[in-house]
């Protein structure tokens, strides 16, 4: 998934019109943004909507962000929404394996009341959120089988942190908050699991949404939150590889396979050596 799109349950229009961005995955929000006295209806309006777009033969991930396991409203949310089969749940201030552990065991005993096969919802854990979560987030591999990425939040970190920004006037991320984001970069390539990066909160600021998600792809990310639907045209377009690129990966197989006893092989001049190799491959593999 390039683009993922936050849309708030209860949105009204605003999910009809993410359904039609161009977006890879619609993330239906029940959290933050809906105020505790229209959680209720909130998730009314999710399983509606829910069971009218998963019957659309073309249609983006849905995906369902629920309320935080320490908020006691986490059975309510899956409760509420597992019988119109989202895609995935986005799970907010997630906190290492033993929390993800937690959440499988709720959804697979939902799945059983529902008439789901197990295993059938997926998870993308908000794994660097908190400062426990940071801590914790080494632990993610082989944790559950649903685990589909890791993505992260800078602004209920700085909250956490008491920090009166976590960007600098350049809109720079501050030190505190470059560190969660490598975290949530290394803790996913530990888990072989995708990494997603973080919503850009400026969203009239087109070029710094595609200079700051460029420097997302250039260090490993592989797809990007979105908060409006206007940044999904740039997102998908910086997370889609190139002709070019998808011409130099298929060069460095073929040299390879060329050469199958090579450590590193010569195209145009230039040395690539396995890890080069290991790169254009997974990115030949991403176009399947």
């Amino acid at each position: 998934m390039r683009s993922l799109l936050f849309v708030p349950a209860d949105g009204g229009s605003k999910l009809e019109k993410a359904m039609a961005s161009g977006t890879d995955a619609v993330i239906i929000d029940l959290e933050d943004s809906i105020t505790p006295e229209r959680k209720s209806f909130a998730r009314s309006a999710t399983l509606e909507f829910l069971r009218q777009a998963s019957a659309t033969k073309q249609r983006p991930r849905l995906l369902v962000r629920i309320n935080g396991l320490d908020t006691g409203m986490t059975d309510a949310d899956l409760e509420a929404v597992v019988p119109g089969r989202p895609d995935a749940i986005v799970f907010p201030k997630a906190e290492g394996a033993p929390s993800v552990v937690h959440l499988d065991a709720k959804l697979t005993a939902r799945e059983a009341l529902a008439g789901l096969p197990e295993g059938q919802i997926k998870i993308l854990a908000q794994a660097v959120e908190t400062a426990a979560g940071l801590f914790a987030a080494g632990s993610f591999r082989g944790a559950s089988a649903r685990l589909i990425g890791l993505t992260w939040g800078p602004e209920d970190l700085s909250s956490e942190l008491g920090a009166t920004a976590n960007r600098d006037p350049q809109g720079e991320l501050t030190e505190p908050y470059r560190l969660a984001r490598s975290v949530c970069l290394f803790s996913a390539a530990a888990a072989k699991l995708p990494a997603i990066e973080t919503v850009y909160v400026d969203f009239r600021n087109s070029e710094g949404l595609r200079r700051d998600t460029e420097a997302a792809r250039r260090d490993g990310f592989v797809g990007r939150l979105a908060i409006h639907p206007a940044q999904v045209p740039v997102i998908n377009e910086v997370f889609t590889p190139t002709a070019a690129e998808i011409e130099k990966a298929k060069a460095i197989v073929a040299a390879f396979a060329a050469q199958p006893g090579a450590g590193a092989v010569g195209i145009d001049g230039k040395m690539y050596d396995r890890p080069h190799l290991v790169r254009a491959q997974a990115l030949l593999t991403s176009l399947k």
